[in-house]
């Protein structure tokens, strides 16, 4: 499904994985620059940022991040229904964190009508001293070779290629991946957690250059 600034002013892209593969902790790092080693249930959290393009066009970036746990299925269907593109990710030691992301894309695909919506594939938790127990040479072929998807490792914890997740997101839906520093963006955090944690803080940084 291919979408232009012209047709679409406000773009969803939602994070979907198993629990523990590092949604929060990609998020949490591109927009906060922050880490916590420290695993937290997520249920559903969304962020809102508006952008001025460099194009003069303003635009609004959702993102989601949904709960890697099978106990809400009607919310996971409607977060596919609702989003514009997909970030899928899975851990590089966890392999069958991988296979999860196959079912979760035939769920995409089946609650989108077969419409191929932009889809990122993320290998999370490529940290200094992690064991790869997932093959890269296989996933690269299944996701780029025959889902003709993007593939990109990530560590949260290293802050490795995360902007690049979201450069590429922006390319997918022919949005510009270079949004002007120098234009107004707001950003707030509409949580929905299990967690008694409180929301991000809300804050004037963030840049995809």
């Amino acid at each position: 499904m291919s979408l232009t600034v012209k047709e679409k002013n406000q773009v969803r892209l939602v994070f979907l994985g198993a629990a523990g593969v590092g949604k929060t902790s990609l998020i949490r790092r591109f927009l906060q620059d922050t880490f916590d080693p420290k695993h937290r249930r997520t249920v559903e959290e969304l962020h809102s940022t508006e952008y001025d393009t460099a194009g003069g066009t303003e635009v609004k970036i959702e993102i989601l991040d949904t709960s890697g746990s099978y106990e809400f299925p009607a919310m996971r269907k409607l977060s596919m229904q609702s989003g514009d593109a997909f970030v899928l990710v899975y851990a590089v030691d966890d392999p069958d964190s991988f296979e999860n992301v196959k079912r979760l894309r035939e769920e995409i695909l089946e609650a989108k009508q077969d419409k191929s919506p932009p889809i990122v594939v993320v290998g999370n938790k490529k940290d200094e001293g992690t064991i790869q127990k997932v093959p890269w040479d296989e996933v690269l072929s299944t996701v780029e070779m025959e889902w003709n998807s993007r593939l990109l490792e990530t560590s949260a914890k290293e802050n490795f290629n995360v902007t690049e997740i979201f450069r590429v997101m922006l390319r997918e839906v022919n949005l510009p991946s270079r949004l002007s520093p120098a234009l107004r963006r707001r950003r707030e955090t509409i949580p929905n957690d299990v967690s008694t944690k409180p929301p991000m803080s809300k804050t004037n940084s963030c840049s995809i250059c």
